[in-house]
């Protein structure tokens, strides 16, 4: 992820058999991570049961929050890609019971359909 990336709040991939190794702790049995994005210190993570915000916080990033949503509060979602002029990406999710969307800005060349993908077979299957 780039310096200018990072101050304009863009997520970038991580690879996500690094980060199995990492979350195992907080992981279900047979639950595996299948897509990953960190937004400066915090990461949006996508396992096969839910979706995993990791939100570091204070000075140091010791305090950490796991926000899990199941897939199954999730009612809708959009994935925006990246246009000519439009440097960004764009993912919105809605969860049931809450009326605004969690929403992330990705930077370009994001995976945009391996989230799409991730998040139908997820919530699809």
């Amino acid at each position: 992820m780039g310096f200018f990336d990072a101050l304009m709040g863009n997520a970038s991939s991580l690879e996500p058999s690094e980060l199995n190794e990492e979350f195992a702790p907080i992981l279900a049995d047979n639950e595996h991570i299948e897509l990953a994005f960190k937004l400066v210190r915090d990461m949006f993570i996508f396992s096969n049961k839910r979706m995993i915000i990791v939100d570091k916080q204070g000075l140091t990033g010791k305090k950490v929050q796991y926000h899990s949503i199941p897939f199954k509060s999730i009612t809708h979602f959009i994935v925006e890609s990246a246009g000519h002029f439009d440097m960004d990406s764009e993912l919105k999710i809605w969860i049931s019971g809450t009326k605004d969307p969690i929403s992330y800005e990705l930077s370009r060349g994001s995976d945009v359909v391996a989230i799409q993908k991730t998040l139908a077979n997820c919530l699809f299957s």
